[in-house]
């Protein structure tokens, strides 16, 4: 799994905090598939040197590999944007997370709200809770953000450590 990390301190008031939690993606989509395209040349390249000397058998496999490429660059791609963001604001706490090309907000009473961690089969994770409503937040993140990203979190909301997990 790849490392994710947090772009925005936790500075402010709890009122006016805004986090963004992202994938830590080295090549942005368009990049990717600029790099697809130079292996695709480069594959069908040296197929076609191999096929004018009589193996023209590669090219087709040389076909079948570029497509599972292409199938491979797509997922990536398509979920190199995914990410979540918190925002306090008005009484309220923001999520807003992306994931593929879907969006989904979700939104908690901010005298409601708390951080619940429990144990999963990746380690520990977060949800945001209020009332009967809850949200999974920081899966882009490692076990130790995660931690850190609760503990601040529920420092903002209620200004203590309440000590609950969920089991």
């Amino acid at each position: 799994m790849e490392a994710a990390h947090a772009e925005g301190a936790f500075t402010g008031q709890a009122h006016d905090l805004s986090l963004l939690l992202k994938r830590n993606c080295s090549i942005s989509p368009s990049g990717l598939w600029r790099v697809f395209v130079l292996i695709a040349l480069v594959t069908l390249g040296i197929g076609a040197g191999f096929a004018c000397f009589g193996a023209w058998l590669i090219l087709p496999f040389a076909g079948v590999e570029l497509l599972v490429l292409a199938a491979a660059f797509l997922v990536v791609g398509r979920h190199a944007t995914d990410c979540e963001r918190i925002e306090f604001a008005a009484g309220r706490v923001r999520v807003e997370v992306r994931d593929s090309e879907r969006t989904a907000v979700h939104e908690f009473d901010l005298s409601r709200a708390q951080v619940v961690l429990g144990e999963g089969g990746g380690g520990i994770r977060v949800w945001l809770r209020a009332r009967d409503a809850q949200l999974e937040i920081g899966r882009h993140l490692d076990e130790q953000s995660r931690a850190g990203l609760a503990t601040e979190l529920r420092r903002r909301l209620h200004g203590k450590w309440d000590g609950e997990r969920k089991t």
